[in-house]
């Protein structure tokens, strides 16, 4: 049978359906192919932007080039630092402008819910507004959900928002820094307002409350059960404490609730000087009370800057974060040192067997980093 030919078992009035038969125009076999051979496994070359181009991509609001500049300043990869930091000096100028007002709570308070209704408000005032979630990542497998721009779902469609998961990757102190330097890089982007929200476990708070101006403690009803468990750390840290989801048949006890934890705050050591901590209630699905979270905090930047309580927080954290970074690089080092990783492991266990102290251990890598 010819190429060109049907096969007998096919209707000679019927179209031709058969995939067998070649068409002219197609390629046969032995015919020269115009084609590149496997072209479609061929490997897309990574080009990365040049630190100038992701300069003027951030400055002049470019959603893309934002999002890759955060994503270089969180990257691990040594190649990666140096190419970061020139960033972040080149945008530094442009930067502290912004509110920081970080965002935490207890589980089930609906931080993700009152972000989106806040930064919504916000934006309708014309703000801009960028949210920086911190997302848990396992400690067992380094993921993370990353789920926020899921959660929120209207502010991510907002042209005036931003949104960044960023996961934790098991380590707070990658927080202290990954999350400043992308605090950094969304202000010189022409953000105003930026907000943190927190994991909500413990030691984050401490960390996120050293680099913001303005901390949101969010809480539910029925204060009386809430406060057994609440630590008081955490309730020292608050510039304001929000009893959250303040409608329907809740507004009642809420509003209850706000005078007890006023009470409470009362007798506490203030977060910030010169300014009285308070309970306030709100509602994300009725939206009472969000404006007046924002008159708050409007109310609270003023004063820290007449008085100049703000730029000395700014200046506290500036070089506490110094002192971070310095511990951080210190630790680096310390473990990429091929003699204490050589030798660590056999100390280690030296430790666990009992055969050795864990000072007399530590002194001994000391000596071999130093040496």
């Amino acid at each position: 049978m010819s190429l060109d030919q049907k096969p007998e078992w096919s209707d000679p009035n019927e179209p031709d359906k058969c995939s067998s038969v070649i068409r002219k125009g197609q390629e046969q076999e032995g015919q020269a192919s115009s084609i590149q051979p496997n072209i479609r496994f061929q490997k897309r070359k990574n080009s990365e932007p040049a630190v100038e181009e992701l300069y003027e991509g951030v400055i002049r609001g470019d959603r893309s080039l934002l999002a890759r500049a955060i994503t270089l300043v969180e990257s691990n990869a040594e190649q990666h630092f140096q190419k970061a930091q020139q960033l972040l000096q080149k945008l530094l100028p442009k930067s502290g402008q912004a509110i920081r007002i970080g965002i935490t709570g207890v589980p089930g308070a609906g931080k993700s819910t009152f972000i989106e209704t806040f930064g919504t408000y916000l934006c309708s005032l014309g703000h801009r507004v960028a949210v920086l979630a911190i997302d848990p990542s396992s400690s067992i497998s380094g993921g993370s959900i990353l789920g926020d721009k899921t959660r929120m779902e209207q502010l991510s469609r907002n042209p005036r928002a931003f949104i960044r998961p960023s996961p934790t990757a098991g380590k707070l102190g990658g927080v202290h820094r990954k999350t400043r330097e992308a605090m950094l890089i969304c202000e010189a982007a022409g953000f105003d307002v930026i907000l943190i929200e927190t994991v909500g476990v413990g030691q984050s708070e401490v960390i996120i409350r050293d680099m913001v101006d303005f901390f949101m403690l969010l809480v539910l009803t029925g204060a009386g059960d809430e406060l057994q468990g609440m630590k008081k750390g955490i309730m020292e840290l608050a510039d304001a404490v929000l009893v959250h989801k303040a409608d329907g048949e809740n507004k009642q006890i809420a509003e209850q609730t706000r005078k007890e934890y006023n009470r409470i705050l009362h007798f506490l050591h203030p977060a910030t000087k010169g300014w009285a901590t308070k309970a306030y209630t709100c509602s994300s699905l009725t939206q009472e009370g969000i404006s007046d979270v924002w008159n708050v905090i409007q109310s609270f930047e003023q004063k820290g800057k007449t008085s100049g309580v703000l730029f000395e927080r700014r200046r506290t954290q500036a070089k506490e974060w110094l002192y971070s970074l310095i511990t951080d690089q210190l630790q680096f080092h310390f473990f990429h040192h091929n003699g204490v990783k050589s030798t660590l492991s056999t100390l280690e266990n030296e430790v666990i067997a009992g055969e050795k102290t864990v000072a007399t251990a530590v002194d001994e890598l000391f000596t071999i980093y130093l040496g």
